[in-house]
């Protein structure tokens, strides 16, 4: 019998998979190829995930620095969509071009410098304030691709710098406790403790239920403590209910490229010159260290280098939008600890940072001390700093209280940074210890001396 050969067949050897033609299929498969996330060790959820959770750990940064910057004569409008901006194409550029976990946004310490050191303290006009950040910005720029952050790394002892961290710490925590009504001026003590009204009594609250958050891990616990405690404030009639929820962004014409260039040119804004590049150094090194050891990120010098001159950038970007120096952010380690690898993890941070553009009248209703315990918050963890300073180091230990009490005493973090500075060349050269005198001390002294010099 013959056989039927009409029926017969033909198979595929090579079948075309559905999933592989599938369009989501295509964008994980770029994503894992472009973000290295197998290589990694990590997965496309695991980097969502962990971008979802740093954006909760730093979202407070547009409701604090707009209300910070807004004291030296900014408008609040502009500034929420200048910080939520710079944040965004910050966070972006890093996480695409480092393929590093490390979100940015402006520096806490260092805005409140901007608005209490230079604009209050010293009376310089918040554009000229500005022109200094941009000049430190590209002068660090320049510098990243350089073998400059190896010498000052090399010539500054690991615990200045910490001093400089928990310096700022304080810093902070003192503009805060003033900012809420606990600490008020006195003619004959020159400080002392507020009257305990209701909106004090808000702050102290605020400050209580925000360490309480966050000593319990709860994700988001610096902005999940600011809204609880405006709720509270709008309950007992301290500010106002929002009457709307979003709005569309404000314009940032009245503060983007108002920088004045013209007036920072002088001998003595050199000295806070300096004060901007090297904290702002000092402390992107110092937060990436922390984030990478988490990690195991930051093993090839080429990672640090790109996350370094993303970081420069991003200064630059941010003193033309109409914000202060711009820096890692810590918080980059909450979603490192949820698992997050790669670039991926600051672009889904970048990404969610564009929803912060239109809740405008939420955070124009933010009473005040809701956000002042955000200020004494931070200020104590970078206090915590100094714990791993060792005090029985005579020379270390003199320079790290100098730098660390000065800074809030003289509301200022330039003087604070140059007095360590200078104690510890001073003390080293007394004391006989030339394995610590180097170059770079050297130039930093004499750099700080310029700071007292045209005080």
């Amino acid at each position: 019998m013959e056989a039927d050969t009409s029926s017969k067949t033909t198979t595929n050897k090579n079948p075309v998979s559905p999933t592989s033609q599938n369009p989501k299929f295509k964008l994980e498969k770029w994503l894992d190829s472009f973000f290295q996330l197998k290589k990694k060790g990590t997965t496309l959820s695991t980097e969502i995930r962990a971008g979802i959770t740093t954006f909760l750990a730093m979202v407070y940064i547009v409701p604090v620095n707009s209300a910070i910057m807004h004291m030296a004569g900014m408008p609040f409008d502009a500034l929420i969509t200048a910080t939520a901006l710079v944040t965004i194409i910050a966070t972006l550029l890093n996480g695409l071009w480092s393929n590093t976990p490390v979100a940015m946004s402006v520096g806490m310490g260092l805005n409140a410098y901007f608005t209490f050191g230079l604009v209050k303290g010293m009376g310089i006009p918040w554009q000229t304030a500005l022109g200094i950040v941009m000049v430190s910005g590209i002068i660090f720029l320049l510098l990243s691709v350089t073998n400059f952050r190896k010498w000052v790394l090399e010539s500054v002892p690991t615990d200045l710098r910490r001093a400089i961290s928990a310096g700022i710490g304080l810093f902070i925590a003192f503009i805060g406790l003033h900012g809420m009504g606990l600490v008020v001026k006195d003619n004959t003590t020159l400080v002392k403790l507020g009257e305990f009204t209701p909106p004090v009594l808000l702050g102290i609250f605020g400050f209580l239920l925000i360490a309480f958050f966050y000593s319990r891990r709860i994700r988001g616990a610096f902005i999940l403590g600011m809204l609880v405690t405006a709720v509270i404030g709008w309950i007992f009639g301290i500010g106002k209910f929002p009457t709307q929820i979003v709005s569309m962004p404000a314009s940032i014409a009245p503060i983007a490229f108002k920088f004045d260039l013209g007036s920072v040119l002088s001998l003595s804004l050199i000295p806070v010159i300096i004060t901007f590049l090297v904290t702002d150094m000092f402390d992107t090194i110092g937060t990436l260290a922390g984030v990478g050891l988490r990690a195991g990120l930051f093993q090839e010098p080429i990672q640090l280098q790109k996350t370094l001159q993303a970081d420069a950038v991003a200064t630059v970007v941010g003193a033309s939008l109409g914000t202060s120096t711009t820096t890692s952010f810590i918080e980059s380690a909450s979603g490192v600890e949820e698992g997050g690898r790669s670039g991926l993890t600051a672009v889904v941070t970048a990404l969610l940072f564009t929803t912060t553009l239109f809740f405008l009248p939420i955070y124009k209703a933010i009473p005040e001390n809701a956000i002042y315990p955000v200020l004494v918050m931070v200020g104590v963890l970078m206090f915590g700093e100094l714990k791993n300073v060792n005090f029985s180091d005579t020379t270390i230990a003199i320079s790290v209280f100098a730098t660390t009490i000065l800074m809030p005493l003289t509301y200022s973090i330039t003087f604070g940074l140059s007095a360590g500075f200078i104690t510890y060349l001073v003390l080293a050269i007394l004391k006989g210890e030339w394995e610590r005198v180097n170059t770079g001390t050297i130039t930093l002294a004499l750099l700080g001396g310029l700071a007292f010099l045209f005080h």
